[in-house]
Order: C-alpha cells, then structure tokens, then sequence
C-alpha cells in the first residue's frame, strides 16, 4: 500500500508537468483547431533559458532564503517571456497565413517549426544531456501513509496555480471573453470588433509561457534536461489534451494529471519499458470510444 501511494504521488507531480503542457495545445486547438506539434519543444526551450539565466546568475545547487525568490523567479520570469514571444514569433511567422488553408498543411509546417526548434537548441546547447541546478530545498514530510518530498509539493502547487490564474483570466478578462468569443465564432467576432490576429497572437503567448513554466519546473525536478525533452513530453502532453477533451481547460489538467498517474503506475507495474506503450494504449482508446474526451462534447464543425 505504501508503494502505490508513492507512485501516486509521483504520477500527480509528473502529472502536473503535463498539464501545464497540455493546457498549451487545448487553448491554441481551441482558437484556431491546430495541433501545435512545435509545442513541446517551446516547453524545452524554457527549460534551456532558465538554466541559462542560473548560469549567468552563477546558481549550481540548492538556493534558500530571499534567493531562492529572487533568484528563481527570475529564471522562471526569462523562461515564460522567452517562450511567450516565441509562440507568438511561430504563430506570427509559421501559422497565420495558413489559417485559411488545408488542414494537412498548418499541421506539416508545425512539425517543420518542431525540427527547427530542436536542430536550434542542439546548435545552441549541444546534443548532451544538460545538469539542471537543483535549486529547491527537498525535505521530505513523513505523512502517516506516503512520504511526500517539497519538490513534488511545488510541482503541484504551481500547476494547481497556473491552472487556476488561467481559468481566472479566460473567464473574467476582456482578452479571455476574445479569446472564447473568436474561439466560438471567428468571424462573428470581427463583426464585434475583436482584433482577431491580436486575440491570436495572444493565446500563443499564453501557451508559450505556461509551456516556459513547464519547463522550469520539469528541470528544476528532474535536474536535467535535453533538446529533445520535448518529443516525448509533447506526445504525453497531446495525449492528456485529447484523454481530457481538447479545447477544454479544466479537461486539459484533469488529463494531464491522469496520464501523469497512468505512467507511473505502468512503470512501477509493468516496467519503464512499458510506460510509453501504456500512455499510447490510452491515446487510442480514448480516440476510438471518446473522442471528445472526458469532458469535451461535440460542437458543430466550423466553417
């Protein structure tokens, strides 16, 4: 009983990272019905501009006191900007003229932006592995049944956070009544007079920086990262959206956290071999028998 508390545990923390990521692909799916396959490798970008940050801050282990707040808040602060602007740059420069065309065309340029972004980050960090300072304290609480470790207690906290921040800005903001009004209908909401391409734009960087955070978060936890970090992630972030109900926010997190959970009980019970089949297992299911999700219903097919 103690071991699948623990890899409970464990699959909330990865979980949380999830959907962070997850909550990325729901929102631009949602606004534009693209798949944005470039956003996993944003979610290693963010990994790599904080650790570039602790580098010239000349952080290489643990911080306490009024660095750590400052200190990683500003690592986390150049990881969100950075990736916010990049998804604003792919969506300006890769999607926006596309967004009339083909489906099987934004969707090809997205995998190409997904090259460019990983063959950039190889050029730029190299093709190794990277240490990722562990910048957080560890205590582990000793509770009655599961041991949980501080680590894993930010993880969700920060996800749980940023999940709530959004839900907040999309449902009581004016850009978050744009964004589901070009959502609902793109061109009744230039009739209203919503800058459409702005209201975009918007969502990319939104996504972008909750994909920054992401990958703040993951090196700070798995104190490493690699370029091609976002490959798997991405898969596993796209898998929780659908599992949820891509498009929705709330589906996205609550997807995020069970694929976490999934993964780590099939590694604790099958195997780490196993772990990706299982996720994948559940992608298709879930595609075959609800592929609305969890919590998506069917919505009348754009024109």
């Amino acid at each position: 009983m103690h071991e699948f508390l623990a890899q409970l545990v464990n699959g909330i923390s990865l979980g949380g990272i999830y959907a962070l990521i997850a909550v990325g692909y729901t929102m631009v799916y949602g606004i534009v019905e693209l798949i944005n396959f470039a956003h996993g490798d944003v979610y290693t970008l963010g990994a790599f501009v904080a650790l570039t940050v602790f580098a010239g801050l000349g952080v290489s282990g643990e911080l306490h006191g009024v660095a750590l707040f400052v200190d990683s808040g500003l690592a986390l602060f150049a990881a969100a900007l950075a990736c916010g602007v990049i998804g604003m740059l792919i969506e300006r420069i890769a999607y926006r003229r596309l967004r009339n065309a083909p489906r099987l065309a934004p969707l090809i340029t997205a995998i190409g932006v997904s090259f460019i972004l990983e063959n950039a980050m190889q050029a730029w960090k190299g093709s190794a592995p990277l240490p990722f300072p562990a910048v957080f304290p560890n205590p582990i609480a000793h509770l009655r049944v599961v041991d949980v470790s501080a680590q894993q207690a930010i993880v969700v906290v920060l996800a749980v956070g940023a999940m709530i921040a959004l839900q907040f800005f999309v449902a009581r903001t004016r850009t978050g009544a744009a964004m589901r009004a070009v959502a609902q209908d793109r061109q009744a909401a230039t009739l209203m007079g919503i800058d459409v391409d702005r209201t975009i734009a918007i969502t990319f960087a939104v996504a972008g920086a909750l994909a920054g955070l992401a990958g703040f978060v993951s090196g700070a936890y798995y104190q490493s990262t690699w370029f091609l970090n976002g490959f798997a992630a991405g898969l596993k972030a796209f898998t929780a959206a659908v599992v949820g109900g891509i498009g929705n926010l709330a589906g996205a997190m609550l997807g995020g956290f069970l694929i976490g959970i999934i993964e780590s009980m099939a590694t604790w019970i099958l195997g780490g071999q196993w772990s990706n089949v299982t996720v994948f297992i559940i992608l298709i299911v879930a595609l075959i028998f609800r592929p609305t999700g969890l919590l998506g219903q069917r919505v009348p097919e754009k024109i």
